[in-house]
């Protein structure tokens, strides 16, 4: 059975990362769930870890999300949505048939996006093009796992991935300083 994602846009208190003063947000997040009930139980679950004791939150939304998979990636900390066309070529009519499917895909940029969507696509026997890559305003993604212990391994994959915190690209001056040196004397 395919899951089934729904979009819940959610008016709670957040805090700032910049000022550290705490601002009304509306954001939405995906939850995985087999009615808009369990939807809204599980969001309110989920979210209570980001609440302050006595806050509460508004559910202002719930739609079913068209989004075929999900694929978390290490070091990513946005959601980016990529259509896909499948090409299949019609024999009775001998035209070219696309199909559309979305994938929310995690990545830090546009490309890198597109890059991890090539690869989930990589073993796909059929042809297919990426005609369209952006940014998702999705801030989380909460999926459905029964708690058994083959789904506890791929809950626990599943969250390193989607927690797991970009690196940083910059300098270390000290290393540069060093390597700058080694270079001149050579």
């Amino acid at each position: 059975m395919s899951a089934t994602w729904y979009e819940c846009k959610v008016k709670y208190r957040k805090t700032d990362e910049v000022t550290g003063i705490r601002k009304v947000k509306t954001e939405p997040f995906l939850v995985d769930a087999i009615s808009y009930t369990e939807a809204e139980k599980r969001i309110t679950e989920e979210m209570s870890v980001y609440l302050s004791e006595g806050e509460e939150i508004l559910i202002t939304n719930i739609k079913v999300a068209n989004y075929a998979e999900i694929h978390p990636f290490e070091n990513s900390d946005r959601w980016f949505k990529t259509k896909i066309s499948l090409i299949a070529f019609d024999q009775e009519s001998g035209k070219e048939r696309k199909t559309n499917q979305y994938l929310l895909v995690q990545a830090n940029d546009v490309k890198e996006a597109f890059e991890n969507t090539e690869h989930v696509m990589k073993d796909t026997m059929g042809e297919y093009t990426i005609p369209a890559v952006s940014e998702s305003p999705i801030m989380d993604v909460f999926p459905y796992f029964t708690g058994e212990e083959e789904d506890s391994k791929k809950v626990e994959e599943f969250m390193r991935l989607k927690n797991s915190v970009p690196f940083s690209n910059e300098e270390d001056e000290t290393l540069a300083m060093e390597d700058s040196l080694i270079s001149e004397e050579e």
